[in-house]
Protein backbone atom coordinates (compact mmCIF):
# COMPACT_ATOMS: atom_id res chain seq x y z
CA UNK A 1 0.00 0.00 0.00
CA UNK A 2 1.01 3.29 -0.83
CA UNK A 3 0.73 6.30 0.89
CA UNK A 4 -1.79 5.09 3.58
CA UNK A 5 -4.37 7.13 4.95
CA UNK A 6 -3.18 5.90 8.65
CA UNK A 7 0.43 4.67 9.23
CA UNK A 8 0.01 2.09 12.32
CA UNK A 9 4.12 1.54 13.49
CA UNK A 10 3.72 -1.84 15.67
CA UNK A 11 0.94 -4.37 16.58
CA UNK A 12 0.40 -5.06 19.91
CA UNK A 13 -1.99 -4.40 22.48
CA UNK A 14 -2.37 -0.62 21.44
CA UNK A 15 -1.50 -1.11 17.45
CA UNK A 16 -3.06 -3.90 17.04
CA UNK A 17 -6.35 -2.79 18.73
CA UNK A 18 -6.07 0.58 16.92
CA UNK A 19 -6.10 -1.35 13.52
CA UNK A 20 -9.59 -3.58 14.39
CA UNK A 21 -11.23 0.19 15.55
CA UNK A 22 -10.18 1.84 12.60
CA UNK A 23 -11.03 -1.20 10.13
CA UNK A 24 -14.17 -1.29 7.46
CA UNK A 25 -14.46 2.74 8.06
CA UNK A 26 -13.19 3.72 4.73
CA UNK A 27 -9.97 4.98 6.15
CA UNK A 28 -6.84 2.93 4.32
CA UNK A 29 -4.07 1.59 7.45
CA UNK A 30 -1.22 -0.03 7.13
CA UNK A 31 0.22 -1.55 9.89
CA UNK A 32 4.19 -2.16 10.17
CA UNK A 33 5.99 -5.09 12.32
CA UNK A 34 9.26 -5.17 12.72
CA UNK A 35 8.81 -8.91 13.26
CA UNK A 36 6.82 -11.74 11.79
CA UNK A 37 4.38 -14.29 12.92
CA UNK A 38 5.14 -16.33 15.68
CA UNK A 39 5.09 -19.92 14.09
CA UNK A 40 3.03 -22.64 16.05
CA UNK A 41 5.34 -25.05 16.88
CA UNK A 42 5.98 -28.17 19.90
CA UNK A 43 8.32 -25.50 21.66
CA UNK A 44 5.11 -23.09 21.96
CA UNK A 45 4.61 -25.93 24.97
CA UNK A 46 8.12 -26.67 25.92
CA UNK A 47 9.44 -24.49 29.62
CA UNK A 48 12.95 -25.49 28.40
CA UNK A 49 12.29 -23.57 25.18
CA UNK A 50 10.64 -20.88 26.38
CA UNK A 51 12.73 -20.18 29.77
CA UNK A 52 16.23 -21.71 29.23
CA UNK A 53 16.45 -21.28 25.58
CA UNK A 54 14.66 -17.78 25.47
CA UNK A 55 13.08 -19.35 22.01
CA UNK A 56 10.59 -16.26 21.84
CA UNK A 57 12.81 -13.17 23.10
CA UNK A 58 14.35 -10.95 21.29
CA UNK A 59 17.92 -11.72 20.49
CA UNK A 60 19.33 -8.24 21.16
CA UNK A 61 20.54 -6.13 24.36
CA UNK A 62 19.91 -2.83 26.29
CA UNK A 63 21.76 -1.16 27.98
CA UNK A 64 21.45 -1.12 31.97
CA UNK A 65 22.67 2.86 33.03
CA UNK A 66 23.29 2.45 36.36
CA UNK A 67 25.46 -1.12 36.22
CA UNK A 68 27.12 0.06 32.55
CA UNK A 69 26.29 -3.43 31.38
CA UNK A 70 24.06 -5.47 28.55
CA UNK A 71 20.58 -7.08 29.71
CA UNK A 72 17.99 -9.15 27.50
CA UNK A 73 14.85 -7.09 28.00
CA UNK A 74 11.55 -9.39 28.03
CA UNK A 75 10.95 -7.99 24.67
CA UNK A 76 8.59 -10.06 22.17
CA UNK A 77 8.92 -8.79 18.05
CA UNK A 78 6.07 -10.76 16.72
CA UNK A 79 2.71 -9.89 15.26
CA UNK A 80 1.03 -9.23 18.10
CA UNK A 81 3.88 -7.84 20.08
CA UNK A 82 4.25 -9.06 23.95
CA UNK A 83 0.56 -9.90 24.01
CA UNK A 84 1.87 -13.57 22.20
CA UNK A 85 3.39 -14.50 25.65
CA UNK A 86 1.53 -12.45 28.11
CA UNK A 87 -0.60 -13.71 30.62
CA UNK A 88 -3.70 -12.00 29.01
CA UNK A 89 -5.22 -10.51 32.77
CA UNK A 90 -7.50 -7.91 31.87
CA UNK A 91 -8.10 -5.63 35.09
CA UNK A 92 -9.54 -2.47 34.85
CA UNK A 93 -7.49 0.22 36.34
CA UNK A 94 -9.28 1.36 39.75
CA UNK A 95 -11.20 4.78 39.27
CA UNK A 96 -9.21 6.36 42.07
CA UNK A 97 -5.85 5.11 39.75
CA UNK A 98 -6.71 8.49 37.99
CA UNK A 99 -6.55 11.12 40.55
CA UNK A 100 -3.24 12.12 41.89
CA UNK A 101 -2.62 8.57 44.77
CA UNK A 102 -0.33 9.07 47.94
CA UNK A 103 2.21 6.51 48.24
CA UNK A 104 4.87 6.05 50.82
CA UNK A 105 7.41 6.69 48.72
CA UNK A 106 5.68 9.66 46.72
CA UNK A 107 3.05 10.83 44.39
CA UNK A 108 1.45 8.53 41.84
CA UNK A 109 0.09 11.42 39.39
CA UNK A 110 -3.49 12.25 38.57
CA UNK A 111 -4.87 11.26 34.76
CA UNK A 112 -6.30 13.53 32.77
CA UNK A 113 -9.20 11.73 32.07
CA UNK A 114 -11.12 9.57 34.46
CA UNK A 115 -12.21 6.18 34.68
CA UNK A 116 -16.24 7.07 33.38
CA UNK A 117 -14.14 8.31 30.01
CA UNK A 118 -12.50 4.46 29.57
CA UNK A 119 -15.45 2.55 31.44
CA UNK A 120 -17.37 2.11 27.51
CA UNK A 121 -13.40 1.41 26.19
CA UNK A 122 -13.41 -1.30 28.88
CA UNK A 123 -16.33 -2.75 27.93
CA UNK A 124 -15.10 -3.17 24.39
CA UNK A 125 -12.47 -4.80 25.36
CA UNK A 126 -13.51 -7.27 27.46
CA UNK A 127 -15.98 -7.94 24.15
CA UNK A 128 -13.16 -8.19 21.61
CA UNK A 129 -10.68 -10.24 24.12
CA UNK A 130 -12.65 -12.64 24.98
CA UNK A 131 -12.44 -11.64 28.29
CA UNK A 132 -13.87 -13.87 31.48
CA UNK A 133 -14.73 -12.47 34.62
CA UNK A 134 -17.33 -12.09 37.73
CA UNK A 135 -18.07 -8.33 39.29
CA UNK A 136 -19.06 -7.23 42.44
CA UNK A 137 -16.40 -9.14 44.59
CA UNK A 138 -13.75 -7.16 44.06
CA UNK A 139 -13.62 -4.56 46.78
CA UNK A 140 -11.98 -1.81 44.63
CA UNK A 141 -13.52 -2.19 41.50
CA UNK A 142 -15.31 0.34 39.60
CA UNK A 143 -18.88 0.85 38.26
CA UNK A 144 -19.49 -1.35 35.01
CA UNK A 145 -21.83 -0.40 31.92
CA UNK A 146 -22.49 -3.81 31.14
CA UNK A 147 -21.61 -7.37 32.55
CA UNK A 148 -18.53 -9.67 31.40
CA UNK A 149 -19.31 -11.28 28.31
CA UNK A 150 -18.12 -14.62 29.74
CA UNK A 151 -18.20 -16.38 33.34
CA UNK A 152 -15.46 -16.57 34.74
CA UNK A 153 -12.58 -19.01 34.37
CA UNK A 154 -13.06 -22.25 36.09
CA UNK A 155 -11.38 -22.94 39.11
CA UNK A 156 -9.68 -26.18 40.48
CA UNK A 157 -10.49 -28.23 43.43
CA UNK A 158 -7.16 -27.18 44.44
CA UNK A 159 -7.40 -23.50 43.89
CA UNK A 160 -11.51 -23.44 45.25
CA UNK A 161 -9.60 -24.79 48.55
CA UNK A 162 -7.16 -21.82 49.01
CA UNK A 163 -9.68 -19.30 47.68
CA UNK A 164 -11.60 -20.55 50.70
CA UNK A 165 -9.05 -20.14 52.62
CA UNK A 166 -8.76 -16.78 51.73
CA UNK A 167 -11.67 -15.65 52.84
CA UNK A 168 -12.17 -17.47 56.10
CA UNK A 169 -8.88 -15.55 56.97
CA UNK A 170 -10.68 -12.22 55.78
CA UNK A 171 -9.84 -11.59 52.26
CA UNK A 172 -11.78 -10.97 49.21
CA UNK A 173 -10.27 -12.98 46.45
CA UNK A 174 -12.17 -12.50 43.29
CA UNK A 175 -11.93 -14.09 39.65
CA UNK A 176 -8.52 -12.69 37.39
CA UNK A 177 -10.59 -10.95 34.49
CA UNK A 178 -8.72 -13.38 31.59
CA UNK A 179 -8.64 -13.12 28.26
CA UNK A 180 -8.88 -16.96 26.60
CA UNK A 181 -11.26 -18.44 23.59
CA UNK A 182 -13.04 -20.75 26.39
CA UNK A 183 -16.71 -20.31 25.11
CA UNK A 184 -18.53 -23.07 23.75
CA UNK A 185 -16.85 -24.00 20.71
CA UNK A 186 -13.82 -21.66 21.28
CA UNK A 187 -10.14 -23.15 21.11
CA UNK A 188 -8.45 -23.42 24.28
CA UNK A 189 -7.17 -26.93 25.04
CA UNK A 190 -7.08 -26.14 29.28
CA UNK A 191 -3.20 -26.33 28.89
CA UNK A 192 -0.50 -25.83 31.34
CA UNK A 193 1.41 -23.64 29.64
CA UNK A 194 -0.41 -20.50 29.01
CA UNK A 195 1.07 -17.48 30.80
CA UNK A 196 4.11 -16.57 29.46
CA UNK A 197 3.81 -19.20 26.72
CA UNK A 198 2.56 -18.61 23.21
CA UNK A 199 -0.40 -20.45 22.34
CA UNK A 200 -0.30 -23.34 19.90
CA UNK A 201 -3.74 -23.44 19.90
CA UNK A 202 -4.41 -19.28 18.66
CA UNK A 203 -6.64 -19.82 22.09
CA UNK A 204 -4.94 -16.63 23.80
CA UNK A 205 -6.78 -13.31 24.05
CA UNK A 206 -3.52 -11.14 21.93
CA UNK A 207 -3.59 -8.76 20.03
CA UNK A 208 -2.85 -10.51 16.86
CA UNK A 209 -5.86 -12.95 17.32
CA UNK A 210 -8.24 -10.16 18.85
CA UNK A 211 -7.39 -6.82 16.65
CA UNK A 212 -5.00 -7.74 13.63
CA UNK A 213 -7.01 -10.50 12.91
CA UNK A 214 -10.39 -9.46 13.06
CA UNK A 215 -9.21 -5.79 11.44
CA UNK A 216 -7.63 -7.88 7.97
CA UNK A 217 -10.90 -9.45 7.95
CA UNK A 218 -12.95 -5.91 7.78
CA UNK A 219 -10.85 -4.46 4.99
CA UNK A 220 -9.28 -1.62 4.35
CA UNK A 221 -6.14 -2.60 6.79
CA UNK A 222 -2.62 -4.15 5.42
CA UNK A 223 -0.30 -5.65 7.39
CA UNK A 224 3.66 -5.64 6.49
CA UNK A 225 6.29 -7.74 8.67
CA UNK A 226 9.92 -7.68 8.93
CA UNK A 227 9.54 -4.30 8.37
CA UNK A 228 12.12 -1.80 10.80
CA UNK A 229 11.19 1.72 10.93
CA UNK A 230 14.41 3.45 11.59
CA UNK A 231 13.23 6.47 12.01
CA UNK A 232 9.80 9.42 10.75
CA UNK A 233 10.52 12.02 8.79
CA UNK A 234 8.75 15.50 9.17
CA UNK A 235 7.70 18.44 6.47
CA UNK A 236 10.50 21.34 6.87
CA UNK A 237 8.06 23.07 9.52
CA UNK A 238 8.81 20.12 12.02
CA UNK A 239 5.11 20.31 12.54
CA UNK A 240 3.51 17.22 10.40
CA UNK A 241 5.02 13.72 10.25
CA UNK A 242 5.41 12.86 6.64
CA UNK A 243 6.51 9.79 6.66
CA UNK A 244 8.41 6.57 7.81
CA UNK A 245 11.87 5.33 7.09
CA UNK A 246 12.04 1.93 7.24
CA UNK A 247 14.15 -0.75 6.43
CA UNK A 248 12.78 -4.20 4.68
CA UNK A 249 14.92 -7.15 3.13
CA UNK A 250 18.03 -5.34 3.73
CA UNK A 251 16.33 -2.07 1.69
CA UNK A 252 15.75 1.26 2.94
CA UNK A 253 12.67 3.62 2.10
CA UNK A 254 10.33 5.45 2.69
CA UNK A 255 6.08 4.96 3.56
CA UNK A 256 4.42 8.46 3.43
CA UNK A 257 1.55 8.34 5.42
CA UNK A 258 -1.74 11.03 6.35
CA UNK A 259 -1.64 10.21 10.12
CA UNK A 260 1.20 8.35 11.59
CA UNK A 261 0.18 5.99 14.98
CA UNK A 262 3.31 4.97 17.01
CA UNK A 263 2.56 1.87 19.28
CA UNK A 264 6.11 0.02 19.47
CA UNK A 265 5.97 0.11 23.21
CA UNK A 266 6.56 2.13 25.58
CA UNK A 267 10.80 2.09 25.48
CA UNK A 268 10.85 1.50 21.34
CA UNK A 269 8.55 4.01 20.59
CA UNK A 270 10.98 6.59 22.73
CA UNK A 271 13.31 5.35 21.07
CA UNK A 272 12.06 5.75 17.52
CA UNK A 273 11.68 9.25 18.90
CA UNK A 274 15.08 10.39 19.90
CA UNK A 275 16.34 8.82 16.51
CA UNK A 276 14.14 11.32 14.56
CA UNK A 277 16.07 13.91 16.07
CA UNK A 278 16.16 17.00 13.37
CA UNK A 279 17.12 20.39 12.61
CA UNK A 280 13.57 21.22 14.28
CA UNK A 281 13.67 19.00 16.91
CA UNK A 282 17.44 18.60 17.93
CA UNK A 283 16.63 16.54 21.10
CA UNK A 284 14.23 14.36 19.47
CA UNK A 285 10.25 14.59 17.66
CA UNK A 286 8.25 16.13 19.75
CA UNK A 287 10.20 16.58 22.83
CA UNK A 288 9.83 20.21 23.56
CA UNK A 289 9.08 19.71 26.65
CA UNK A 290 12.23 17.34 27.57
CA UNK A 291 10.16 14.61 28.76
CA UNK A 292 10.51 11.58 26.10
CA UNK A 293 12.22 8.85 27.12
CA UNK A 294 11.57 10.03 30.88
CA UNK A 295 9.49 8.79 33.60
CA UNK A 296 9.88 5.41 32.70
CA UNK A 297 7.85 2.84 35.07
CA UNK A 298 8.10 -0.77 35.11
CA UNK A 299 6.24 -2.36 38.42
CA UNK A 300 7.94 -3.20 41.29
CA UNK A 301 7.63 -6.72 40.84
CA UNK A 302 8.49 -10.38 42.87
CA UNK A 303 7.21 -13.79 42.83
CA UNK A 304 6.23 -15.49 45.91
CA UNK A 305 6.47 -19.24 46.08
CA UNK A 306 4.10 -20.43 48.73
CA UNK A 307 5.27 -24.59 49.93
CA UNK A 308 2.97 -26.51 51.60
CA UNK A 309 5.32 -29.88 52.05
CA UNK A 310 2.16 -32.19 52.89
CA UNK A 311 0.33 -31.19 49.91
CA UNK A 312 0.79 -31.50 45.75
CA UNK A 313 -0.86 -28.73 43.96
CA UNK A 314 -1.91 -30.98 40.43
CA UNK A 315 -3.46 -27.27 39.04
CA UNK A 316 -3.44 -27.15 35.17
CA UNK A 317 -4.21 -23.13 35.32
CA UNK A 318 -3.91 -21.55 38.20
CA UNK A 319 -4.36 -18.11 36.96
CA UNK A 320 -7.62 -17.82 38.22
CA UNK A 321 -7.76 -15.36 41.05
CA UNK A 322 -6.42 -12.27 42.22
CA UNK A 323 -6.43 -10.36 45.94
CA UNK A 324 -7.15 -6.52 46.10
CA UNK A 325 -7.47 -6.09 49.88
CA UNK A 326 -4.38 -3.98 50.21
CA UNK A 327 -4.48 -1.95 47.03
CA UNK A 328 -4.74 0.86 48.96
CA UNK A 329 -3.68 0.32 52.24
CA UNK A 330 -1.81 -2.86 53.99
CA UNK A 331 -2.28 -4.06 57.99
CA UNK A 332 -0.90 -1.31 59.90
CA UNK A 333 0.07 0.42 57.01
CA UNK A 334 -1.54 3.45 55.39
CA UNK A 335 -0.43 3.72 51.91
CA UNK A 336 -1.11 1.42 48.69
CA UNK A 337 0.82 -1.80 48.52
CA UNK A 338 -0.59 -3.24 45.36
CA UNK A 339 -2.09 -6.24 43.73
CA UNK A 340 -1.42 -9.90 44.52
CA UNK A 341 -2.18 -12.75 41.41
CA UNK A 342 -1.02 -15.62 40.40
CA UNK A 343 1.04 -16.65 37.88
CA UNK A 344 1.18 -19.96 35.40
CA UNK A 345 1.97 -22.82 37.77
CA UNK A 346 5.86 -22.87 37.63
CA UNK A 347 7.80 -26.29 36.55
CA UNK A 348 11.26 -26.99 36.80
CA UNK A 349 12.79 -25.62 33.88
CA UNK A 350 11.09 -21.57 34.89
CA UNK A 351 12.72 -21.85 38.43
CA UNK A 352 15.98 -23.44 36.79
CA UNK A 353 16.43 -20.56 34.68
CA UNK A 354 16.39 -17.67 37.70
CA UNK A 355 18.34 -20.40 40.21
CA UNK A 356 20.84 -22.26 37.52
CA UNK A 357 22.82 -23.77 40.39
CA UNK A 358 20.17 -25.18 42.32
CA UNK A 359 19.67 -29.08 42.06
CA UNK A 360 16.78 -30.28 39.72
CA UNK A 361 15.54 -32.80 42.39
CA UNK A 362 14.91 -30.12 44.60
CA UNK A 363 13.21 -27.48 42.24
CA UNK A 364 10.90 -30.43 41.24
CA UNK A 365 9.81 -30.94 45.05
CA UNK A 366 9.56 -27.19 45.24
CA UNK A 367 7.17 -26.52 42.02
CA UNK A 368 4.91 -30.33 42.80
CA UNK A 369 4.11 -28.61 46.17
CA UNK A 370 4.02 -24.61 45.92
CA UNK A 371 1.70 -22.30 45.04
CA UNK A 372 2.94 -19.61 42.81
CA UNK A 373 1.84 -15.27 42.71
CA UNK A 374 2.91 -11.91 41.27
CA UNK A 375 3.14 -9.67 44.21
CA UNK A 376 3.40 -6.52 42.29
CA UNK A 377 3.22 -2.81 43.84
CA UNK A 378 3.51 0.72 41.96
CA UNK A 379 6.71 2.03 40.42
CA UNK A 380 6.32 5.59 40.86
CA UNK A 381 7.67 8.14 38.06
CA UNK A 382 10.60 10.07 38.06
CA UNK A 383 12.36 11.88 35.31
CA UNK A 384 15.64 10.53 35.59
CA UNK A 385 14.43 6.71 35.19
CA UNK A 386 14.67 7.37 31.49
CA UNK A 387 14.67 5.55 28.29
CA UNK A 388 18.37 6.92 25.88
CA UNK A 389 19.79 5.87 23.12
CA UNK A 390 23.41 4.05 23.73
CA UNK A 391 26.80 4.88 21.54
CA UNK A 392 26.42 2.77 18.23
CA UNK A 393 22.35 3.45 18.16
CA UNK A 394 21.23 0.89 20.62
CA UNK A 395 18.67 1.64 23.70
CA UNK A 396 19.89 2.49 26.98
CA UNK A 397 17.70 2.45 30.32
CA UNK A 398 18.40 4.18 33.44
CA UNK A 399 16.20 2.65 36.57
CA UNK A 400 15.92 2.61 39.59
CA UNK A 401 13.20 1.17 41.55
CA UNK A 402 11.08 3.65 43.85
CA UNK A 403 8.56 2.82 46.14
CA UNK A 404 10.46 0.02 47.22
CA UNK A 405 9.60 0.57 51.16
CA UNK A 406 6.09 -0.43 50.33
CA UNK A 407 7.19 -3.00 48.25
CA UNK A 408 8.99 -4.60 50.29
CA UNK A 409 6.39 -4.55 53.17
CA UNK A 410 3.84 -5.71 50.89
CA UNK A 411 5.84 -8.93 50.00
CA UNK A 412 6.20 -10.03 53.79
CA UNK A 413 2.04 -8.93 53.78
CA UNK A 414 1.60 -11.64 51.02
CA UNK A 415 3.90 -13.96 53.01
CA UNK A 416 1.67 -13.70 55.96
CA UNK A 417 -1.57 -14.59 53.35
CA UNK A 418 0.31 -17.60 53.07
CA UNK A 419 0.98 -18.48 55.71
CA UNK A 420 -2.01 -17.89 57.75
CA UNK A 421 -3.91 -20.29 54.76
CA UNK A 422 -1.55 -23.31 55.71
CA UNK A 423 1.63 -22.69 53.88
CA UNK A 424 4.76 -22.97 56.27
CA UNK A 425 7.40 -22.08 53.50
CA UNK A 426 7.74 -19.21 51.73
CA UNK A 427 10.38 -18.07 48.94
CA UNK A 428 9.85 -14.33 47.24
CA UNK A 429 12.50 -12.82 44.31
CA UNK A 430 12.11 -9.30 43.31
CA UNK A 431 12.15 -8.97 39.45
CA UNK A 432 15.07 -6.87 37.81
CA UNK A 433 15.49 -4.48 34.81
CA UNK A 434 15.10 -7.25 32.44
CA UNK A 435 11.54 -7.82 34.04
CA UNK A 436 10.10 -5.45 31.87
CA UNK A 437 6.82 -6.65 30.11
CA UNK A 438 4.86 -3.95 32.12
CA UNK A 439 6.74 -1.15 30.35
CA UNK A 440 4.88 2.22 30.59
CA UNK A 441 5.13 6.18 31.00
CA UNK A 442 7.91 7.47 28.50
CA UNK A 443 5.53 9.99 26.96
CA UNK A 444 2.56 11.23 29.64
CA UNK A 445 -0.50 12.03 28.14
CA UNK A 446 -1.71 15.35 29.80
CA UNK A 447 -3.62 19.02 28.88
CA UNK A 448 0.04 21.13 29.57
CA UNK A 449 2.66 20.76 26.46
CA UNK A 450 4.93 21.86 28.99
CA UNK A 451 4.54 19.13 31.24
CA UNK A 452 3.44 16.12 29.09
CA UNK A 453 4.30 14.70 25.34
CA UNK A 454 0.82 13.56 24.40
CA UNK A 455 -2.62 15.67 24.76
CA UNK A 456 -5.33 13.59 26.47
CA UNK A 457 -6.09 11.61 22.91
CA UNK A 458 -2.22 10.94 22.39
CA UNK A 459 -1.37 13.54 19.70
CA UNK A 460 2.02 14.88 20.30
CA UNK A 461 1.37 18.40 21.34
CA UNK A 462 4.34 19.27 19.09
CA UNK A 463 3.03 17.88 15.80
CA UNK A 464 -0.19 17.93 13.69
CA UNK A 465 -0.42 14.35 12.83
CA UNK A 466 1.66 12.16 15.39
CA UNK A 467 -0.09 10.17 18.22
CA UNK A 468 1.74 7.97 20.49
CA UNK A 469 -0.70 4.75 21.16
CA UNK A 470 0.81 2.40 23.62
CA UNK A 471 1.46 2.50 27.27
CA UNK A 472 3.77 5.24 26.41
CA UNK A 473 1.26 7.54 28.02
CA UNK A 474 0.61 6.39 31.40
CA UNK A 475 1.13 9.26 33.59
CA UNK A 476 1.37 6.53 36.54
CA UNK A 477 1.74 2.61 36.19
CA UNK A 478 -0.48 2.10 38.91
CA UNK A 479 -0.54 -1.36 40.39
CA UNK A 480 -2.18 -3.48 37.69
CA UNK A 481 -1.76 -5.20 34.32
CA UNK A 482 -1.96 -2.41 31.65
CA UNK A 483 -3.48 -4.56 28.84
CA UNK A 484 -6.85 -3.75 29.18
CA UNK A 485 -6.21 -0.10 29.58
CA UNK A 486 -3.81 0.35 26.39
CA UNK A 487 -6.59 -1.53 24.52
CA UNK A 488 -9.33 0.74 25.70
CA UNK A 489 -7.42 3.91 25.07
CA UNK A 490 -6.61 2.87 21.71
CA UNK A 491 -10.48 2.68 20.97
CA UNK A 492 -11.04 6.15 22.66
CA UNK A 493 -8.08 7.87 20.43
CA UNK A 494 -9.91 5.82 16.80
CA UNK A 495 -13.50 7.40 17.76
CA UNK A 496 -11.14 10.53 17.92
CA UNK A 497 -9.60 9.90 14.73
CA UNK A 498 -12.87 8.57 12.93
CA UNK A 499 -14.29 11.82 14.42
CA UNK A 500 -10.83 13.85 12.88
CA UNK A 501 -10.40 12.08 9.66
CA UNK A 502 -14.05 11.26 8.04
CA UNK A 503 -14.17 7.76 8.00
CA UNK A 504 -17.53 6.26 6.86
CA UNK A 505 -19.70 6.28 10.25
CA UNK A 506 -17.42 8.84 11.61
CA UNK A 507 -17.81 8.64 15.24
CA UNK A 508 -18.81 5.58 17.10
CA UNK A 509 -21.04 7.05 19.70
CA UNK A 510 -20.92 4.49 21.49
CA UNK A 511 -18.13 2.11 20.79
CA UNK A 512 -20.27 -1.16 21.48
CA UNK A 513 -21.85 -0.04 18.18
CA UNK A 514 -18.49 -1.10 16.25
Amino acid sequence: MTSPDVLIIGSGMGGGTMARALSGRGLRVLVLERGTHLPKEPQNQSPAAVFLENRYKTSEYWIDGHAGKPFKPGIHYWVGGNTKVYGAAFPRLRPQDFDDLEHEGGTAPGWPISYDDLEPYYALMEQWYWVHGEAGIDPTEGHRSTAFPFGPVPTDDYMLDLRSRLTANGLHPFSLPIGIDLQTGGNCQWCATCDAFPCRYDAKGDAEMCGINPAMAAGDVTLQTGTYVRRLVTDKSGRRVIGAEVERDGRVETITAGTVILSAGAVNSAALLLRSANDRWPTGLANSSDLVGRNYMVHNNAVLIAIDPKRENPTTFQKTMSINDFYFSGPNFAYPLGNLQPVGKVRVPMLKSEVPMAPGFVLGQMAKHSTDWWVMSEDLPDPNNRVRLAPGGGIQIDWKATNTVAHERFIEVSKEVFRDAGYRIQISRVMGIGTNSHQVGTMRFGDDPATSVLDPFCKAHDLENLYVVDASFFPSSTAVNPACTIGAQSIRVADHLLRTLGGQSATLNHPAAI
